[in-house]
Order: C-alpha cells, then sequence, then structure tokens
C-alpha cells in the first residue's frame, strides 16, 4: 500500500501541475462579481460569465493604479498568471493588468478616426472660431436630467442671470445618442438664436463617452456656424469632440465658467471705461482751456485797433505804389 502524502503534498503537486499547464499569463474576460476590497488595499473578487466563475486576486499596488472603480457587475478583461493558493485549496487568476471590456477595440477605433479627420484638417486651429466674450443666449446641448445641466445652471445662476440658456435635451448615451446630438447642434444652427453652444455632458467610462467620439457629431461641430466648446466628462476624459470643438473644457462646469461673462467683472470693467473716460475728457478739456488762454494774451486780441492801424497804414503805402505806376 502506497505511503499517505499530506494535503500540502497533493495541493503543491496540483499547483506545480496547473502552473505548468499556464506557463504564461492568458486574458480572461468575465464579469465582477463577489468583490471584496481589503483594508490592506488588495482586491479579491470573482470573475463569472454565463457557465462558470473562477476566483482572482489584484494586489494593492495593481489595484490602486486602475484607472476606473472595481464593483460587481463591470465586465473586465483581465491579464494574470493562474496559481493555486494553498491555504484555502482554491486555484486563482493573480491579476497583473485589467481593462474594461471592450475598450481595447473602442481604443482602436477612436485613434483610427482621430487619425481620418486629422488628415481631414478638422483639428485645425486656422478653422476654429472665437468664443464671443459677451454672449446674449447660451445653447446647451446635454440631458435635461444629468449632473451635466445642474452644474451650468448653478454657474450661470452665479455668474451672470442676465444671459439666457437655451436647453436641448438630448440623448448623450447608447446606440441613438451620437444622431441625436449631431441633430440637436444642427437645429441650434438653423434656429440661429444662440451665440454659443455648449456640448457635453457628464464623466463615465469610454463606453459612456462614446456618442462624441462618433464621425456624425464631429461633422455636426465641424459645420456649425456657432462657436462650439466641448465639455465632455472629467479633466482626463479626451473625445474627438474635443478635438474638433473651437474650444475644449475640462468639465461642463469648466465650460460654462469660460462662456458666461460674470456680470461682477462686467460692472467693474464698465466702472474703469467710465474712469478712463472722465479721464480723457479733462485732459481734452484742460488742454482747450490752455489754448483759449493762450490766444486770449495774444498781442492780437490785447490791441486790435493797433494791429488795424498797421493794415491801414500798409495799404495805403500800396495804394500810392499803385498811382505811382
Amino acid at each position: 500500500m502506497a505511503k499517505a502524502q499530506s494535503v500540502t503534498a497533493i495541493t503543491r503537486a496540483i499547483r506545480d501541475a496547473l502552473e505548468a499547464c499556464f506557463p504564461y499569463a492568458v486574458q480572461v474576460e468575465g464579469e465582477i462579481s463577489n468583490y471584496r476590497p481589503h483594508y490592506s488595499g488588495h482586491a479579491y473578487f470573482t470573475l463569472k460569465d454565463e457557465h462558470a466563475q473562477l476566483g482572482a486576486v489584484m494586489w494593492k499596488t495593481r489595484a490602486g493604479n486602475l484607472p476606473f472603480r472595481l464593483e460587481d457587475g463591470k465586465k473586465v478583461v483581465c491579464t494574470g498568471t493562474i496559481t493555486v493558493y494553498e491555504k484555502t485549496g482554491r486555484y486563482q487568476l493573480n491579476v497583473i493588468d485589467m481593462q474594461e471590456s471592450g475598450k481595447g477595440d473602442l481604443q482602436a477605433r477612436f485613434e483610427a478616426l482621430k487619425r481620418e479627420l486629422y488628415t481631414r484638417g478638422w483639428f485645425d486651429e486656422s478653422r476654429k472660431q472665437t468664443l464671443p466674450v459677451y454672449p446674449r443666449c447660451v445653447g446647451i446641448v446635454t440631458s435635461p436630467t444629468g449632473a451635466a445641466i445642474q452644474d451650468v445652471l448653478a454657474v450661470a445662476a452665479r455668474r451672470n442671470p442676465a444671459v439666457q440658456l437655451v436647453v436641448r435635451p438630448t440623448q448623450v448615451q447608447g446606440a441613438a445618442a451620437a444622431a441625436d446630438i449631431a441633430r440637436a447642434i444642427r437645429e441650434f444652427n438653423q434656429w440661429g438664436g444662440a451665440d454659443v453652444l455648449i456640448v457635453g455632458r457628464g464623466g463615465g467610462s469610454l463606453e459612456d463617452l462614446w456618442a462624441f467620439n462618433e464621425e456624425v457629431v464631429a461633422q455636426a461641430i465641424f459645420e456649425s456656424h456657432i462657436p462650439i466648446i466641448s465639455a465632455v466628462g472629467h479633466e482626463i476624459d479626451i473625445t474627438i469632440a474635443d478635438f474638433v470643438a473651437d474650444q475644449r473644457a475640462a468639465t461642463p462646469s469648466a465650460a460654462a465658467e469660460e462662456v458666461i461673462p460674470s456680470r461682477d467683472e462686467m460692472r467693474g470693467q464698465l466702472l474703469y471705461y467710465q474712469d478712463k473716460l472722465y479721464s480723457l475728457l479733462e485732459h481734452r478739456l484742460a488742454q482747450a482751456r490752455l489754448r483759449l488762454r493762450s490766444l486770449q494774451n495774444h498781442y492780437a486780441f490785447k490791441k486790435p485797433e493797433g494791429l488795424i492801424e498797421q493794415r491801414r497804414e500798409q495799404l495805403h503805402q500800396l495804394s500810392l505804389r499803385v498811382q505811382q505806376a
């Protein structure tokens, strides 16, 4: 009868055999579930699909550098090595890198369209319009229920309530969003009542913001006769719309700060110009007074009879010369 082996020996043998089957890092796509953020900073979770699940761990140094938040239900592509955790006898994926599912394909599409539009000249600074300094009406292309519109309204109320805001309720996410955004921009151009447009939405994943990376939106911005400032996502988010727009703002709030003139600053400028006008008028008046005083002191004004007598004598002499001739 063979000698009994310890649990440790069997587990290590399984580990060696399993790791030998996967000597290199593998990519696994699945949905996060049972996410458990550990106090140490390590991330423990399960990757699952319709038929199976796989335990996974991502150590603190890597989990802390992810550009997105880990949460149950998020679809991701993980790169890592297959290992066995001897203490529990469970095999798991030691995650080295993680991306949101589909992000690689979307990023490739983003770069391809970016190169294409750059070649067409749609990003050229020479074709960009200047934003108006004192717009009377600001058009807003965004969702009527998102955080972006609330941010813009709050900034407008603080800076200058006199500026008219016209919101065109727009889909900013989903399959129909890009066409709706482009249609909204064209409707504003047909109306012609807005001096400048804010086009954007709040933050989100690459998929959430994708409508602003579609060519139909880029074309509508490029063809717009109204200056457009793009305000998509957060400061780190960059979209095709940002490149084509006449100006880019880091957030919707920043766009409102840029577009809507401050009432207090306008009042300050008016006071400055008023003081400057008064100073110029006083200077002109002072110069006029000096000239008038100089004329008043002129010899001709002091003794006009003597000047007339001189001219009369000259006339007499000329008359004599005429008679002699």
